[in-house]
């Protein structure tokens, strides 16, 4: 992988940290307060807990996406982004494009995923 692919999926990657810290930042702001003066009846106060319940949810699972992203940003730094690191062969460029936080060659990933649901 030339330097110019490697600044385009920094960029991109950065791009993608950037937008995640965002949302965080977001729901620490606007979507940590709730108040139940502020809604009428108890139906009111278990849905807005609910949908607070499922926003924290999504940021978990953000919080995880957050860590690939940064174990990618390492890779590029220390120039083994777009290996494979099961079998040291290339990550197909196609591939970085639709998943550029991957670790693995796609088949690699689907003898993963093979294997995952062999044994569940």
């Amino acid at each position: 992988m030339n330097k110019a692919q490697q600044k385009k999926f920094k960029e991109l990657l950065e791009s993608k940290r950037n937008e995640i810290v965002k949302r965080a930042q977001q729901t620490l702001d606007e979507d940590m307060a709730l108040d139940a003066d502020d809604l009428p009846d108890e139906m009111d106060l278990a849905s807005s807990e609910y949908l607070q319940s499922f926003t924290f949810r999504l940021r978990g699972r953000e919080k995880t996406f957050l860590e690939k992203i940064q174990k990618a940003l390492d890779r590029i730094r220390d120039g083994e982004f777009g290996i494979c690191e099961e079998c040291d062969e290339p990550i197909s460029i196609k591939r970085l494009e639709a998943r550029p936080e991957t670790t693995l060659c796609i088949r690699c990933k689907e003898d993963q995923e093979r294997v995952e649901k062999d044994f569940g």
